[in-house]
């Protein structure tokens, strides 16, 4: 499943990889902020979680770094790239709904 299908049917769990700040500035609704360089001290909550995680930062440096991290893990997990791309396919999604 693509990523623009996992949006439209709710799956997983939108995870922000960005710091805390950042992530304060804009963020996806609904989405939870585990900054990257928390993620290995918080599998066991990350594993709590719908998955697959789709993982989103800024500009997809980080959340590909953190879907290689994760999937080591062996945690499900989509790299979204941009949380701004996610944001984009959802105001899509309102449109066709």
């Amino acid at each position: 499943m693509n990523l623009k299908e996992l949006l439209q049917k709710n799956e997983g769990t939108i995870v922000d990889v960005r710091t805390s700040h950042e992530y304060q500035g804009g963020h996806i609704p609904g989405s939870v902020n585990i900054p990257v360089n928390e993620l290995l001290q918080r599998v066991d909550e990350l594993q709590e979680l719908k998955q697959p995680l789709i993982l989103c930062c800024a500009s997809g440096g980080r959340s590909a770094m953190a879907t290689y991290m994760l999937k080591e893990q062996n945690l499900t997990c989509v790299d979204a790239g941009s949380w701004l791309s996610i944001n984009y396919l959802l105001s899509q999604n309102v449109e066709t709904v």
